[in-house]
């Protein structure tokens, strides 16, 4: 992990490190202190010296922002990145041409319930700057596509003598990282034929917008209870209890996370923003009478603790697991023989299927060097040509804050690069006419379009926002349905409709279809030529209720899909091995009471 305890007893991490960046909802989180208040103290003329003068700048943002000056961590962050504009150079070596100081204040809460009881709890505070210094110009610079820089603890208070030495020291080894690397990539750009298609870098006009800070509010307690009753409900509810001694686990959780980013940097751009992001999920899982393992995982996702799903919304949804799973251990195991034909996949599913196959796809990433591709994956070459059916259209909107009365955690009004958003049409009527594109360029593509975004701790890259996926074929979810059977009646066969995907889009509950419409659960299956290809040609109407997909980590996302009839998917048994069963029951449920 690039791992060196420094003088002043922090952590150094080298940027390059993909460990840093494993913040996950389901893991304990990198959090930090939100205190941002105190007096200013000024920083003694000793260690990195004397501040240089900076121009002070005053914020206009929404109604409750405070201006930067008054705001000690953008304080310390722009005097010493003004001190270090004019300082930072070696004898005989060039002088950065932009440099960018970041610093996340992370908080964050998880706490864990098995079988009925609490067994995890974390609250984990902790706050990270990263340091970014490019050397050369727009055209060819030190960057690569990993992201490069250095990271740096730092204080948990508001010191901000203590945070410009966390500054100083990543500055510095940031800027020797950029002159290597610079060195090196001069060397192997002369080892190519082909020239670069792109800058490595765009300019940007300066953003200065202090934004509210954001604070958790979670009844932890409150919560804490919730997930006690419903990891136990399998041994306790009267509509399950019949077959308790069949589920083997049962976990709820519930996590909070908090992210209030400050971000300065030589264009003069001058940011304060936050987002928050909670969780709620039961899972429940056993097996089926000849070993497969089977499960249920669900719940809710939303930008505030009050947007999740209520105590008896969770109740019912685990009591609905717990139904499902014991429907699952006796559904038959899907045909041995592989199908090919029409699937029906619900909005939960065909949102999957954008955000795995889709939007990596238009999220453009700088190409390898040497070679002449305008990004990396699947849509490198298929700009203006159909990637979608005709009749969808897909918008990437991070200014869409809610979607009917849901908040929506993949919206943001200005980029972690500070670059304002506004809504991309990526697909117009199937063809593909645009990139996600932030700071950093591709062929065809010079200037950013807001979507430079970055996870805890990590360099910024393309990453998508809200995702809205639209159909200009108004068909309700009875239709979509009724287009299946009709299908299944026209090929004298039976077809599948898929509810809910697991992993890598693995059907989790896939019901055959038969042509009289009647739906009957089967298990272990495994989807087969789901790919863009079926995307692009093999999709046949799109319909229904949108359904909102959101994830958390590591960077805020949403999708927005309609249901998606296939023509031509695969269904197969999946080949995975059936573990044993338990050799002797669990304990009675008696010993609870």
């Amino acid at each position: 992990m690039g791992v060196l305890v420094t003088a002043l007893g922090r952590l150094r991490v080298r940027a390059g490190s993909r460990s840093f960046a494993m913040l996950r909802m389901t893991s304990v989180f990198v959090v930090a202190s939100l205190s941002c208040g105190g007096a200013h103290t000024q920083v003694p003329k000793a260690g990195p010296g004397a501040p240089a003068p900076v121009k002070r700048m005053t914020a206009v943002a929404g109604p409750d922002a405070v201006g930067s000056e008054w705001d000690p961590l953008l304080t310390a962050m722009k005097e010493e990145l003004a001190r270090e504009k004019e300082l930072l150079v070696l004898p005989g070596m060039q002088r950065p041409y932009f440099m960018e100081y970041r610093l996340e204040d992370i908080v964050s809460y998880q706490a864990v319930a098995n079988f009925g009881a609490l067994t995890t709890e974390t609250n984990s505070h902790q706050r990270v700057v990263r340091v970014q210094v490019r050397i050369g110009d727009y055209a060819t610079d030190s960057s690569s596509s990993r992201g490069d820089g250095s990271l740096e603890m730092a204080p948990g208070d508001d010191d901000p003598a203590a945070l410009k030495y966390a500054l100083w020291t990543a500055t510095d080894e940031a800027y020797k990282t950029a002159l290597r690397a610079y060195s090196a990539k001069q060397a192997a750009l002369k080892s190519f034929q082909s020239q670069p298609t792109a800058d490595d870098f765009t300019s940007a006009k300066p953003v200065v917008r202090v934004e509210p800070l954001v604070k958790m509010e979670l009844d932890k307690e409150d919560w804490q209870k919730r997930i006690i009753e419903a990891s136990g409900l399998f041994l306790t509810a009267p509509e399950v209890k019949a077959f308790a001694q069949d589920v083997e686990f049962s976990t709820a959780n519930v996590n909070a996370l908090v992210v209030n980013r400050y971000t300065v940097n030589t264009d003069g751009t001058v940011l304060r923003h936050g987002y928050s992001g909670y969780t709620d999920a039961i899972s429940v899982s056993g097996q089926a009478e000849d070993g497969m393992q089977l499960s249920r995982s669900n719940g809710s996702t939303g930008t505030s603790a009050a947007s999740l799903e209520s105590a008896a919304a969770l109740r019912k949804r685990t009591i609905d697991n717990l139904k499902s799973l014991n429907e699952l251990r006796h559904a038959p195991v899907v045909d041995a023989e592989d199908y090919h034909g029409p699937v029906l996949f619900s909005g939960d599913a065909a949102a999957d299927v954008i955000t795995k196959l889709f939007v990596p796809n238009v999220e453009a990433d700088r190409p390898d060097m040497g070679t002449t591709a305008r990004t990396q994956g699947a849509y490198q070459s298929s700009l203006h040509t159909p990637v979608l059916p005709v009749f969808l259209t897909v918008v990437d909107d991070p200014g869409l804050k809610s979607f009917e009365g849901e908040g929506l955690v993949g919206s943001y009004a200005v980029d972690d690069e500070g670059v304002p958003v506004s809504p991309v049409t990526i697909v117009s009527h199937g063809k593909l006419e645009d990139f996600l594109i932030g700071r950093e360029p591709v062929k065809d593509f010079p200037e950013s379009n807001g979507h430079g975004r970055a996870a805890p701790g990590q360099a910024a890259h393309s990453k998508a926002g809200v995702i809205v996926v639209k159909s200009s074929q108004e068909l309700t979810a009875a239709q979509m349905k009724a287009k299946l059977v009709a299908l299944a009646k026209q090929q004298g066969r039976d077809v599948y409709e898929v509810e809910t995907l697991a992993g890598e889009l693995a059907p989790r509950l896939l019901y055959r279809v038969s042509p009289d419409g009647t739906r009957t659960l089967v298990r272990g299956a495994a989807f087969d030529e789901l790919d863009q290809r079926s995307l692009r040609s093999g999709v046949l109407a799109a319909g229904g209720k949108p359904y909102v997909a959101q994830s958390i980590s590591p960077i805020p996302e949403t999708t927005i899909a309609p249901e998606i009839l296939f023509a031509d998917i695969a269904v197969k048994r999946a080949t995975e091995q059936h573990e044993k069963l338990p050799y002797y029951p669990p304990p009675s449920a008696g010993d609870r009471e």
